[in-house]
């Protein structure tokens, strides 16, 4: 319990001093009004409170990704909750501060347009399909990931619940954001906070010990041998740096009333995230006796049955269905707003107008359709491509992050750093894994090292401090 306790002070120090560095180096302006103010639509553009905010984009941000992903990390060992707490203050909190605070700079453009201002047309056109891409899959896996719940809760079929969950995500998806989202999100906030709560609550006061297989951060326990590098990295995305959110932070951005606000409802729902992923990572460590125990329970009904038996076993029949609603909530909170998200993109890309309802179930209708269709493949097949796909978009943010920086004469470390790192997990991982071209893997890490030294070279090379850009900004 200690170490746990540890880890999640860590993220709250992180929150106070790294979030506040990472504030001062992009330098908030109070007085300048956010999109939020100066193009309310009454739609997508409407000013909240920075505390529904903040648990909107919380909600949004944490999907399956922090439950599903530590649960899957939690093979390898302690050695998980490391990355998590370290990549969280980082590398994640740190993207999606500049993701959120870059697009309200860019009047709560859309990721593909944040990438295309700082890194040029071309990645500005590829993040327009790669992010469609990532967030359809984003959508389709937080249908099935809470049918399969409901399923195992109820007597009613999963594609009967996959049925009604796309009939909410529709609906969610062409409304404005105030009207559902706004409204139920603190409901769903109050089912969030009592699961996380009462899970860890519930582990302690049980027969099971911490960390059963020990504290031992050099040892890999997961029970096939998958090797730690770079799949931790891919496995653990939410909840230490993840590309989805970039997607996410835009839609806050456009409901934020103050720039000052960024730390709080940026970095410090990222830090949020990292705790519930440090719950669901602590309790795949120490609920089953060793990885074989966990992993056995994998086979047999994937990440929603640990859930399902973790829930009921620490809190009882209610307790465990009440949790396992709040553990429901989380996905669904995330597709309705993946969904969304890729309505705007579509939008942004093809210049039409979302304030006139027709025009919003133009683009919404063709791609529910899809993603109804994207459900009929494998659960574990759309799971490794969205890991990756998830991955990278964390990567190119980073590098745009780092170029806006650059350009400015600031301290870019802060996310080329990151961005490098990155850029080795993915070009790695692609290399090696099946999805990829199954490279072994030391050939696999030397393509990923040479590719992400041959990035950082073109990054310096391509950017540079941009006087007149500097003069400029500080004349505003």
């Amino acid at each position: 319990m200690s170490w746990f306790l540890l880890c999640v002070v860590t993220l709250i120090v992180g929150y106070f001093t790294y979030g506040t560095f990472i504030t001062k180096i992009f330098g908030p302006k109070p007085q300048k009004a956010t999109p939020a103010m100066s193009m309310n639509d009454g739609v997508d553009f409407v000013p909240l409170s920075d505390k529904k905010v903040y648990l909107i984009q919380l909600l949004n941000i944490a999907g399956l990704g922090p439950i599903f992903g530590p649960i899957l990390g939690a093979l390898y060992g302690p050695v998980a909750m490391l990355w998590i707490v370290f990549g969280c203050i980082f590398a994640g909190a740190v993207h999606d501060y500049f993701s959120g605070m870059l697009s309200v700079r860019a009047n709560g453009a859309s990721v593909p347009s944040v990438v295309g201002e700082h890194l040029g047309n071309f990645a500005k056109h590829f993040m327009n399909f790669f992010a469609v891409l990532l967030l359809m899959l984003v959508g389709v896996v937080f249908v099935l990931g809470p049918a399969k719940l409901l399923g195992s809760l109820s007597e009613m079929s999963v594609a009967l619940w996959v049925g009604i969950i796309f009939a909410y995500y529709v609906l969610a998806t062409v409304v404005p954001i105030d009207k559902i989202i706004g409204r139920f999100y603190p409901i769903f906030g109050a089912l969030l906070v009592f699961m996380s709560v009462s899970l860890i609550i519930g582990l302690a006061v049980s027969d099971h010990s911490f960390y059963s297989q020990g504290l031992d951060f050099a040892t890999n326990f997961h029970p096939t041998d998958l090797p730690l590098w770079p799949l931790l990295f891919i496995t653990i995305a939410c909840g230490a740096v993840s590309g989805f959110h970039a997607t996410q932070s835009p839609l806050m951005a456009r409901c934020m009333q103050n720039e000052k606000s960024g730390r709080f409802i940026f970095y410090g729902a990222m830090i949020g995230e990292g705790v519930i992923a440090l719950i669901w990572c602590s309790l795949g460590l120490s609920f089953y006796e060793s990885s074989d125990a966990l992993n056995q329970t994998l086979a047999n009904g994937g990440p929603a049955a640990v859930v399902h038996e973790v829930s009921t076993s620490l809190l009882g029949t209610v307790g465990g269905i009440m949790a396992v609603l709040g553990v429901i909530v989380l996905p669904i909170t995330s597709g309705d707003t993946a969904f969304r998200s890729a309505r705007l993109i579509i939008a942004d890309f093809l210049n039409i107008q979302q304030k006139p309802m027709v025009k919003r179930l133009m683009i919404a209708i063709p791609m529910f359709v899809v993603g109804f269709l994207i459900t009929k493949a494998e659960f574990g097949v759309i799971w490794r491509y969205f890991g990756w796909a998830n991955q990278t978009t964390a990567m190119i943010m980073l590098w745009a992050a780092a170029a806006y920086l650059i350009k400015r004469d600031k301290l870019h470390w802060v996310c080329t750093i990151p961005a490098m790192f990155m850029t080795a997990v993915t070009v790695t991982y692609l290399a090696n894994a099946e999805i990829g071209f199954s490279l072994p893997m030391n050939i696999a890490t030397m393509i990923g090292v040479g590719a992400t030294v041959a990035a950082t070279i073109g990054f310096f090379i391509g950017y540079k401090p941009n006087s007149q850009l500097i003069a400029n900004e500080k004349q505003l």
